[in-house]
């Protein structure tokens, strides 16, 4: 009896799970579809390229699934019946049968915690969003020559930088409610302050917005700061699909998971990247990021394999490598780190650094393609290979 896996998602990890599980049950009774809004694969991690005026790779998912086996199904997964072991789509076939589910589904900008953000933010959190951004400062003309970004983590970061190269005739305002950077060691976050003046970024920490309207950002105190586009990237969330389904879910509407990637609700289910809050070892769930979609993809795959084979797997564990931060085209700094993420000394830094990360990008895209068992990145534990 054929056994369906069905993979929604086709991001880094999705992507990645549908190649390596088709080419490793070749033979077998198992079939892998891969479900996708968009007929192509977006490099996520260059939506702040795309924001800033700058033209990505074309990737058509069916060349990046050929002659692997996964059938390639283009339409919007509206609803997951688990109680049918069917997902619902938004176009023909309009509905999937799964006895495997792979959810990877990734995840949004999190406009919702701040007053108007909904309303009057832009994000860069996904290929229509940016677009929307970068049409917005070709098309309208500047008032007040500011474009604010919210926000100190990897994604404010890079966006700040990159429409600051794009735009050096306004005036970039990045701010954050914490510090820059968090998680970085202190020469990282030093490094990270002088390379954005360099730029012409202006980073305003320990400032809250309370309020985003059409003329700007409202701080706490009543003091604002006019902008003609604010970008909201504080932080992102799992679509509401997972909670609306009945599956298990954390805080931010994420898949709770097992050590196998399974969840913890339905066991006839796994969640990967960022739709997934996998355990570790400090307490703590794994972070989204492109770092741990594609262990986790290639993990998930080994996982359901050995099972479907009639073997019990070992645990996926994620051991962090480094964080990767551009800053522009020409420079940037690469944050070398613990297993669990916490900052080491070294680190690699301008041109060489901003030389690395365009070489690990550009390679990710062969590794979706193609996915082995070593990933460069982040590393995984037993099942991970």
């Amino acid at each position: 009896m054929t056994h369906r896996i069905v993979v929604a998602g086709a991001g880094y990890a999705g992507l990645t799970a549908a190649n390596r599980m088709a080419r490793r049950l070749r033979g077998t009774d198992a079939t892998v579809t891969l479900v996708n809004a968009r007929d192509r694969f977006v490099e996520r991690v260059r939506l702040h390229q795309l924001a800033a005026g700058q033209r990505l790779r074309d990737l058509p998912l069916r060349d990046l699934v050929r002659d692997t086996g996964v059938r390639l199904v283009v339409a919007d997964v509206t609803a997951v019946d688990p109680a049918a072991r069917a997902v619902r789509l938004g176009a023909a076939p309009y509905r999937i049968e799964y006895d495997t589910l792979v959810y990877a589904l990734g995840s949004v900008a999190d406009l919702d915690g701040v007053p108007g953000a909904a309303a009057h933010a832009f994000a860069v959190a996904s290929f229509d969003a940016a677009v929307r951004l970068r049409d917005h400062l070709a098309d309208d003309p500047p008032r007040t020559g500011v474009l604010a970004v919210v926000g100190g983590g990897l994604t404010g970061i890079e966006t700040a930088a990159e429409l600051a190269e794009a735009h050096p005739a306004r005036r970039i305002a990045l701010v954050t409610a914490g510090a820059l950077g968090e998680g970085l060691s202190a020469r990282g976050g030093e490094y990270l302050r002088r390379a954005l003046r360099r730029v012409g970024v202006a980073v305003h920490e320990g400032t809250s917005v309370t309020e985003v309207t059409d003329r700007g950002l409202v701080f706490g105190g009543g003091t604002d700061l006019a902008a003609d586009a604010v970008v909201w990237a504080t932080g992102f969330r799992a679509p509401a699909l997972a909670r609306a389904a009945g599956f298990g879910v954390d805080a931010r509407g994420r898949i709770t998971v097992d050590e196998t990637l399974r969840s913890t609700s339905h066991p006839q289910v796994y969640a990967v990247g960022d739709a997934a809050a996998l355990p570790t070892p400090d307490g703590r769930t794994s972070r989204m990021s492109c770092q741990t979609g594609l262990p986790m993809g290639v993990s998930v795959a080994d996982i359901v394999v050995a099972r479907l084979t009639g073997r019990e797997p070992g645990p996926a564990r994620v051991r962090y490598v480094w964080q990767n931060i551009s800053v522009g085209r020409r420079d940037g700094l690469t944050q070398f780190v613990r297993s669990d993420d916490s900052p080491v000394a070294a680190m690699l830094t301008g041109r060489a650094s901003a030389r690395f990360k365009e070489t690990v990008t550009r390679a990710t895209v062969q590794r979706v393609r193609r996915p082995g068992p070593h990933l460069p990145f982040a590393r995984f534990g037993p099942s991970g290979g």
